[in-house]
């Protein structure tokens, strides 16, 4: 396979270029990849920007992409937004692309664990089906971007063979049958619009409607055996995808993605859909932590995504049809658990304290967790009950203290708010850390990158295999975290995860 040649004689339609992953991807096709042919990019518009304005401003000019030419002239910005009808793009724009684009790479989606549901569908389902239905009037091959987590409630090695029509987490055999896609997404879409028939709208009761269509999506992926909203509705994408007769695609699924190893340079992250909210609480001084020390947390650098989501498309331009990529450390260079959280609670004891001894991390089991994080919380609250009485005995006689006791009242509630938002947090990882030993097979993007001659596989690298996980860990992930989501986060304006 010659990577060069592929992206060189090929035109290509990239959707979710501006998310996290993506914009990384276009960097790299950018700098490695001068020579490609023509790129169409889809961009919904948003906020008063029109596509064009948000792909120089949201991508462009974003850190992924600083110091790379792009050029501008064998680039395309189409307005549109994958869940509509054709993807957003009017008839003259798809006659105008029909013979030319070969591949589509949808790497667009909602990334949220428990969203309302009908928004999870919208992207993750709806838009599969918009971009499917454009491939094939295009007669283009489409490389889609999933998760490794389709598997759901999971317990050691997960297999890239794994059938992907009629999956459910909990079928029995390849006779049980009790799962079709078709006949699951046609329920749910009756079951929101009953939600949305049988509800007031307007004031709080737009609240409410949100929660009811959070606990349908939560209820139904319990059901069949998904652990979040999300994961259930990357698995109907899929099977969408596979049960297509005469469409030629590839199903590219990383874990949880993390920092940059090195492009477009070494830590760089973004939002908080990866496991930024777990590393600043390790680094704010957590001790007591829910989960396995010994069971390795399956993440992978972004910039290994990126490049493999490319080597998937020279793959499948070359024939490789119906591959599905596990993107994933675990299977031969695992980052235990235990040791993530023990490297970041010493560095956080470090940076406060100097190199003085300290106590350790604990390990608990989730009913250990939440039993002592109520203790703590009722302990604060006790003492800001006490601050507030303190406060009113000064108001009343005089005394001084009261400003103070009102500030030492305040503070112990936003701490006891603190303490709730941090088991939610832990609970929402809890799949991933306590409930589920996930090891996925990569052996489709290590059989696909032996195919590339040696300059091609330098720049296209599949390298999980030499992460020294503590330099990584600390130097990429901490560092990055810090810098690029820790602000984001303190001015409340961190994407959910």
């Amino acid at each position: 396979m010659d990577a060069s040649r592929s992206f060189r004689d090929n035109e290509i339609l990239i959707t979710g270029a501006n998310g996290f992953v993506g914009k990384v991807m276009l960097g790299m096709l950018f700098a490695r990849f001068p020579d490609f042919k023509h790129l169409h990019i889809l961009v919904r518009p948003k906020a008063g920007r029109d596509a064009r304005e948000r792909f120089e401003k949201d991508v462009l000019a974003s850190a992924p992409l600083e110091g790379i030419s792009a050029p501008r002239e064998r680039i395309s910005i189409h307005a549109g937004d994958i869940a509509d009808h054709a993807c957003g793009l009017a008839e003259d724009s798809i006659a105008g692309l029909e013979g030319r684009v070969a591949l589509i790479i949808n790497c667009a989606g909602l990334v949220e664990f428990f969203p309302p549901v009908d928004e999870s569908f919208r992207s993750n389902v709806d838009g599969v089906e918009q971009v499917i239905a454009l491939a094939r009037r295009l007669h283009a091959r489409l490389v889609h971007v999933s998760t490794c987590f389709v598997c759901g409630e999971c317990d050691g090695l997960v297999e890239e063979s794994t059938p992907i029509q009629g999956f459910y987490p909990r079928r029995k055999s390849p006779a049980d049958h009790a799962f079709r896609h078709d006949h699951e997404i046609q329920a749910m879409r009756e079951r929101i619009r009953h939600v949305y028939a049988s509800s007031p709208r307007g004031g709080k009761a737009e609240k409410e409607l949100s929660q009811k269509l959070i606990d349908l999506g939560r209820q139904r992926a319990a059901q069949w055996g998904w652990v979040n909203t999300y994961t259930y509705a990357k698995s109907l994408g899929e099977q969408l995808i596979a049960a297509r007769p005469g469409l030629d695609w590839a199903i590219v699924r990383p874990a949880i993605v993390e920092a940059a190893l090195d492009f477009p340079f070494p830590g760089w992250v973004e939002g908080g859909r990866t496991a930024a909210p777990l590393v600043i609480m390790a680094m704010s001084g957590l001790r007591h932590w829910p989960l396995k020390p010994e069971a390795p947390l399956e993440v992978v650098p972004v910039d290994q995504v990126a490049s493999s989501i490319l080597l998937a498309a020279v793959a499948l331009l070359n024939g490789e049809r119906g591959r599905v990529y596990h993107l994933a450390t675990a299977e031969r260079n695992p980052a235990p658990l235990g040791s993530l959280v023990r490297w970041m609670h010493a560095e956080s004891r470090r940076r406060k304290r100097g190199w003085l001894p300290s106590r350790g991390v604990r390990i608990l089991s989730p009913p250990q967790a939440r039993s002592w994080s109520k203790r703590l919380e009722r302990r604060l609250a006790g003492l800001q009950h006490a601050a507030s009485a303190m406060k009113k005995i000064a108001q009343r006689t005089g005394l001084p203290g009261r400003r103070r006791f009102g500030r030492l009242a305040t503070l112990l509630r936003m701490l006891g708010l603190q303490v709730a938002f941090r088991d939610q947090t832990l609970e929402l990882y809890q799949p991933f850390t306590f409930d589920n030993r996930f090891i996925f097979e990569t052996e489709n993007i290590r059989r696909a990158q032996s195919r590339l001659s040696e300059e091609d596989r330098r720049r296209l690298p599949w390298t999980p295999d030499r992460i020294h996980w503590r330099r990584y860990w600390m130097d990429n992930e901490v560092r990055g975290v810090e810098k690029w989501v820790q602000p984001e986060m303190t001015k409340g304006r961190m994407v959910k995860a």
